[in-house]
């Protein structure tokens, strides 16, 4: 017998854990305070009937207060109930919102690094905070007022009949036109809709991430916000898509809103017909009366049953994007762990491709480094040196070939202990804006101040110390306390020091270095280079002139290898690049003329 699946609202509820015991008792609180809603209903109708009946005297009418204080209490009643209802909800909505995050955050965690560039850092960011985030409204809103929404219209049918069943009639024949035209804007195809307009709002949140990475370079050049492409693209499709939505549902909304609101017409039609030729005219009136006061209340509970499909599309959306991330899967960890021997990094025959049907980012290429080496990874941009240093790192394995660590394959060593072999400065070192000492102690919690500042020293990092009110205690980012780009680079060498790993990965590491303190870098690079094994991607040639190993890469394969001075005698790939370079770093704008 095949399996029955989960409603998506049963896996929503399942990261509530025993709150969702709370989400329930919301639903049933709601339910209650609708129906108790619709009792101020019946005690008006009363009021009605007896003034009615005890016309001209008035003096008669004695159950007006009671009746009147009747109306009130359900009425109040109803509302302390809700708010009960809102508690309760809202406590089971802010407990699955929160465990959404946590299980998505440890998943995340356990992902290679390698996924959010592939997924994109802005989709990611969204799916963690705002689609678990719209499951709080969901849940501490919307799921109670769908449940008073399915509960009146079901209590409203049975008084709808219980008074006069042909102005129950009356009632009902707009509450199924409006009905009709409710679904036009509902289903299947609206589902796809919701996910299109969800997909929308995704791109053109990575593309605004990736805008905003990319304002300095803007402003740098006097470029205007058409340079990027793919972000105004993003903004103009969501744009689109909001406009074509919009024509799309506007003769449905149309009919929807005229249909629901046209209850009174009816009325008013069956009235005229009952009274030709009637007798009874007093309870005709009466019953009008009461069906007049009565029916604004049906369009309030249809309103709220026309959000129960959109709501439904929400959770489904909010479900089917976090199992969109939580069903990535993690690298395969080995059960026994094997530990490097030694600081050797080697790759052998690596083909790897970012996807199944994507071309090779590198095809059977071999390199290798030594421990005390500076080797350097270089070549045109997308021709795979950062894919090689993501490789060491594991942020990804190779589709063929072995990348070996000490000669241990590293997927054959648990990930704790491959980051303490391994550490990487990333091209964009941002460091946290806590003090200098707080950012040196992620590489090593328990530090000492002597250890910070040996690290500091090594790294050349003494005259940015020197010149900060309080030392390695001074906090980043508060009183006008900023590092330049260079100088940040040489704190994260530092922390990398501290670490003491056997393998360091600088990627574009001196990117940011100005002239004056490029030789400052060169010297981290060296000091760094005792005992470890340092591999270097850079554009700038000029830092791995004196790099032990030069690997040139093209078309994710090794086109030449050797030190500086014996690849520019080749009169190769290296040695056009370092004349492009050469021409570049004398270049005047007088010349250009």
């Amino acid at each position: 017998m095949k399996e029955k699946k989960p409603s998506d609202l049963s896996v929503l509820l399942s990261y509530a854990g025993s709150y969702r015991k709370l989400t329930y008792l919301s639903l049933i609180l709601s339910a209650l305070s609708s129906v108790l809603a619709l009792m101020p209903f019946v005690c008006l109708w009363r009021i009605i009937r007896e003034v009615l009946e005890v016309q001209p005297d008035f003096s008669k009418a004695v159950g007006i207060v009671r009746n009147g204080w009747m109306a009130v209490l359900f009425a109040v009643l109803a509302w302390i109930i809700y708010i009960g209802a809102m508690v309760c909800s809202h406590g089971g909505a802010f407990r699955t919102a929160s465990n959404m995050r946590k299980t998505l955050m440890r998943h995340i965690a356990r992902l290679p690094i390698g996924f959010a560039d592939e997924m994109g850092s802005g989709k990611v960011r969204r799916t963690v905070t705002e689609v678990t985030g719209s499951t709080e409204t969901l849940l501490a809103h919307n799921l109670p007022d769908m449940a008073g929404a399915i509960t009146m219209p079901v209590c409203m049918v049975v008084m709808l009949f219980l008074y006069d069943w042909r102005y129950g009639i009356a009632c009902l024949i707009p509450i199924v036109l409006s009905f009709a035209a409710m679904m036009g804007m509902a289903g299947p195809a609206m589902q796809e809709d919701m996910r299109q307009y969800q997909n929308a709002l995704e791109r053109m949140s990575n593309e605004a991430v990736e805008y905003v990475r990319g304002v300095p370079v803007v402003k740098t050049f006097g470029q205007s916000v058409f340079s990027f492409h793919r972000f105004k693209a993003s903004i103009d499709d969501y744009c689109d898509f909001c406009m074509h939505y919009t024509r799309m549902m506007r003769k449905p909304m149309m009919e929807y809103t005229v249909l629901i609101n046209s209850a009174f017409f009816f009325i008013l039609c069956v009235t005229l017909f009952l009274i030709r030729g009637e007798n009874y005219q007093m309870d005709i009136l009466l019953n009008f009366l009461f069906y007049v006061i009565f029916t604004p209340a049906i369009s309030t509970a249809m309103n709220k049953v026309m959000f129960i499909s959109e709501n439904d599309m929400k959770v489904r959306d909010a479900v089917t994007r976090t199992n969109a991330i939580l069903s990535l899967q993690p690298l395969p960890e080995p059960e026994q762990g094997q530990q490097p021997h030694g600081a050797s990094v080697e790759l052998k025959d690596v083909t790897f491709r970012y996807a199944p049907d994507a071309p090779a980012a590198l095809s059977h290429l071999s390199l290798k480094a030594e421990r005390n080496e500076i080797v350097a990874l270089v070549g045109p941009s997308g021709n795979g040196k950062t894919t090689v240093a993501g490789l060491i790192s594991r942020f990804f394995d190779p589709e063929e070939g072995q990348v070996l660590i000490g000669g241990t394959d590293v997927r054959q060593i648990t990930k704790e202990d491959l980051m303490r072999h391994v550490a990487y400065v990333f091209q964009d070192s941002r460091l946290l804006k806590r003090s200098i000492a707080d950012n040196l102690r992620i590489a090593k919690p328990d530090a000492s101040e002597s250890e910070l500042m040996e690290v500091l020293k090594k790294a050349q990092c003494m005259d940015i110390i020197d010149r900060l009110p309080e030392g390695i205690d001074t906090v980043l980012g508060t009183r006008g306390t900023y590092l330049s780009g260079g100088e940040q680079q040489r704190i994260a060498i530092a922390r990398a020091m501290l670490k003491n790993a056997d393998v360091v990965i600088l990627d574009e590491a001196s990117a940011y270095a100005d002239p004056e303190c490029e030789a400052e870098v060169q010297k981290a690079f060296q000091e760094m280079a005792r005992g470890r094994t340092v591999i270097m991607i850079a554009h700038r040639l000029s830092t791995i002139r004196n790099a032990d190993r030069i690997y040139v890469l093209q078309n994710g394969q090794i086109e030449e290898q050797g030190k500086h001075e014996n690849l520019l005698k080749t009169n190769g790939l290296y040695a056009e690049m370092w004349s492009e370079y050469q021409k570049a770093v004398n270049w005047k704008v007088g010349e250009a003329v």
